[in-house]
């Protein structure tokens, strides 16, 4: 089976906000980009993932979500998100992340909740 790849742009709306566009998929192999977009990030107090452009997660890819979590929790930074599809919100919310990472339905409240 061949191996996904993931890219991301990392955009920053607002002065204190970054956003992580996500297009690909999310697996284990995924760490250099993620931990790479995460480092340009690394400044805004919130970070906001954009899984609009996500084409497949597994459990691999949400272990690489918990670590990122645990970088922006220790530099005090929320992390949220928007755009998962109905099964992703559904993995989200079994695996108990979406206690953790706010999930919302579009980039505008998501923004505004990040400004908060």
């Amino acid at each position: 089976m061949p191996q996904g790849t993931l890219t991301l742009e990392v955009r920053q709306p607002a002065p204190a906000t970054s956003v992580l566009d996500v297009h690909g998929d999310i697996t284990a192999d995924s760490e250099k980009p993620l931990m790479d977009a995460y480092g340009e990030a690394k400044a805004a107090k919130s970070i906001v993932l954009n899984f609009t452009g996500l084409d497949y997660m597994n459990s691999g890819g949400i272990g690489l979500l918990v670590t990122l979590l645990v970088r922006a929790n220790r530099q005090k930074q929320k992390l949220l998100a928007f755009g998962l599809t109905e099964h992703y919100r559904q993995i989200f919310e079994l695996t108990r992340i979406d206690e953790a990472i706010a999930i919302f339905s579009s980039e505008d409240e998501a923004l505004q909740a990040a400004a908060k």
